[in-house]
């Protein structure tokens, strides 16, 4: 099936399901590519996962898998582990998502699909790796947990919190993505494929950035602090007149316009608050000198006016407001791919386009086309 985007031409065969890997695959179909989701008999587990729903269908689901054609094949069965092994030959990228191994018995491991098919770019997402944490499941809650990132969610006299999306199987999706990208520029200049690895941990624990550096480079292991920023302040949630707005005043020249606007310019002649690191140890001191002004008025008029002199700040909202916000910058944060809703791509490109194709589709929607295409000698889809 040809596409417009700048990946127009590959073929990706997607064996992934749920999040991390349905999300890698949708960005390059975003992009262009042809990819085609294999599914077991009973589907992508998250075809199930409901409430929310449109219609009768899990609004999980239809956040990940639009741009891709689907085909069930129970890989038990060996008629249908040829057809699987049929599309690996004729891929240009593979990405699956089972436990390490796990396809070795269908015949669809690296080694194997390499061995027919040498330009292949095989990307495999894991919990743990392949080495001693091969045998542990991965789940992004597990990750949160055990990388540390839940230790530094929540309130410090608080227990530790869970954030509030699967923020490693998104963030391990992405560095698929970039690691398939790498792959092919490599085969582009070499004709080689390769097999390209990616695990929830790693992609926690540098996903972790500063933290993860603290500790690493400063033998500091970080703690809860809340909203509150380790090493920056202001750049947290403020309380005004009417609700909580962010302030992220990151420098000094920033802090120097908000304490104008706030009608306190003399506050950073003060030595205590005269730079970050001085702002940051006493930030105690500096919180309520700052609440006392922006309590004069409502969280909006202080957007405005602090926004205006280029000084990061913002509400609080809910997801609807973060939308309507979205569409008030211009971004225009929803599109339409059939007659499905779903939340635009990210990447905007001066001369590229991006495909919307296919909406999310229905279990085995294409298998008939696919196993036609798939049964004969020629590789056009």
């Amino acid at each position: 099936m040809s596409g417009v985007g700048p990946l127009s031409g590959l073929l990706v065969a997607d064996f992934s399901r749920v999040l991390a890997g349905p999300y890698a695959t949708m960005l390059l179909a975003d992009l262009g590519a042809d990819v085609i989701k294999v599914e077991g008999p009973q589907g992508d587990e998250t075809r199930t996962w409901m409430p929310p729903v449109r219609g009768q269908v899990s609004t999980y689901y239809l956040g990940v898998n639009r741009g891709k054609r689907s085909i069930a094949l129970d890989l038990r069965d060996e008629a249908d582990a040829k057809v699987a092994r049929e599309l690996a030959r004729r891929a240009d990228v593979l990405i699956e998502n089972f436990k390490p191994g796990g396809l070795a018995k269908y015949g669809l491991d690296y080694d194997t699909v390499s061995a027919a098919n040498n330009g292949v770019v095989y990307a495999s997402i894991s919990g743990f790796g392949t080495g001693a944490g091969a045998h542990v499941p991965g789940y992004d809650l597990m990750v949160q947990a055990i990388s540390g990132l839940m230790s530094l969610t929540g309130d410090p006299d608080g227990p530790p919190y869970r954030a509030g999306i699967s923020v490693f199987d998104v963030m391990a999706g992405n560095h698929a993505v970039i690691g398939i990208l790498a792959a092919l520029r490599h085969r582009d200049a070499t004709g080689e494929g390769q097999h390209v690895e990616v695990n929830l941990l790693s992609s926690a624990l540098t996903g972790l950035v500063n933290h993860s550096s603290a500790y690493v480079a400063g033998d500091v292991v970080p703690y809860r602090m809340g909203n509150a920023h380790p090493s920056v302040f202001p750049y947290e949630p403020l309380p005004t007149a009417d609700q909580d707005l962010i302030v992220a005043a990151a420098n000094d020249r920033q802090f120097q316009r908000l304490c104008e606007v706030l009608g306190i310019p003399e506050v950073p002649e003060d030595p205590r608050f005269a730079r970050n690191a001085d702002r940051t140890a006493n930030r105690e001191e500096l919180r309520p000198v700052l609440v006392e002004r922006l309590k004069t008025r409502g969280a909006q008029e202080w957007f405005d006016a602090l926004v205006a002199v280029g000084v990061p700040c913002g509400p609080i909202n809910t997801i609807d407001g973060g939308f309507e916000m979205a569409q008030r910058f211009g971004l225009d944060p929803v599109v339409e791919v059939g007659s499905v809703p779903t939340t635009r791509h990210p990447i905007r490109f001066s001369v590229s386009s991006v495909d919307y194709k296919l909406p999310p589709p229905e279990l085995d929607e294409h298998g008939a086309e696919l196993r036609a295409w798939l049964s004969r000698e020629d590789d056009d889809a």
